[in-house]
């Protein structure tokens, strides 16, 4: 980490000593852990899925839900070995998976800790939760310690990917780092209605965007077919940090939406997640506040 280049924003800053552009260092904080039950019925289940989210973010887009974990204003630090604790005491508490949530720039640190955990027993499938930002060259590092992929397709636009994530780069991206990923992971792999391999590619329609949505939607299902499941989703929550951008500043309607997933349904996708009903809501927004690791791994 002592020039940065895990994330292709390729800042080249020694982390040991100062903070990336994903406004973290080289110490690993975490914001929540915890059975998550809000994900994609494969993934969540019943009992949840062993989130994990990380603070900071390589991408920071200008509408993010957890804004204050993603600037890096807070979190608590963990060791190496803390997180191989939590993950394995993830698995004593049922969780159907390790969910980790914004991993990119902790890849280093995480894959250690996932391999010490591998050593004691951690059996159950680890999920990589990403907004789809990720370099080639960073995901190969995890051939192997990855079974399922649960990526972001944001935006087809480099125009709007710039505006709203500065990332004016975002498509091609994020078209090869899902490549890699489906070269790792393959088609979808279930047992007993959860999805043990493979990948759930998410898609966050935007209010009045409904044009780029398809042209995400259509690459996707040309390149992947039905080995891939999409997952489309309304749940956008506009929050006081987009007040200066009026024209996002509200949920996506109903009658958006449906266009969305109408036009799926005619490129004759079926395997696909929607969103029924008013999904936009603030309580999707995990409480990210007082996390304690030892009262964490000392609960029954």
């Amino acid at each position: 980490m002592s020039s940065c280049n895990l994330c292709p924003r390729e800042c080249g800053v020694d982390r040991n000593i100062q903070k990336g552009r994903c406004n973290e260092t080289n110490c690993v904080y975490i914001s929540r852990a915890s059975l998550h039950m809000w994900e994609e019925p494969p993934i969540s289940g019943e009992n949840g899925s062993g989130t994990v989210f990380f603070a900071g973010c390589p991408l920071g887009c200008v509408y993010c839900q957890n804004r204050r974990i993603s600037k890096g204003e807070s979190g608590t630090l963990v060791t190496t070995d803390e997180l191989a604790k939590i993950f394995l005491k993830l698995q004593e508490m049922g969780a159907n998976n390790i969910n980790l949530v914004t991993p990119t720039h902790y890849v280093p640190q995480i894959k250690e800790s996932l391999i010490k955990a591998k050593k004691e027993e951690l059996l159950i499938p680890i999920v990589y939760n990403t907004s789809g930002y990720e370099k080639v060259e960073t995901l190969k590092t995890l051939e192997g310690l990855i079974d399922i992929y649960l990526p972001d397709f944001k935006y087809f636009s480099k125009d709007i990917a710039k505006k709203y994530s500065n990332a004016p780069d975002y498509f091609q991206v994020a078209r090869d780092a899902i490549g890699e990923m489906y070269r790792q992971v393959g088609s979808p792999v279930f047992e007993d209605a959860l999805m043990k391999k493979g990948m759930i590619i998410r898609h966050l329609i935007l209010p009045g965007l409904q044009s780029d949505s398809k042209k995400i939607i259509e690459y996707l299902y040309n390149e992947y077919g039905d080995n891939v499941f999409l997952s489309i989703m309304n749940q956008y929550t506009p929050l006081e940090n987009v007040a200066d951008y009026p024209e996002i500043n509200r949920t996506v309607t109903e009658d958006e939406y449906n266009e969305v997933v109408d036009f799926a349904e005619s490129l004759g996708i079926t395997n696909a997640f929607i969103q029924d009903g008013e999904a936009a809501s603030e309580s999707f927004i995990p409480d990210f506040e007082n996390f304690n690791v030892d009262e964490f791994l000392r609960k029954d």
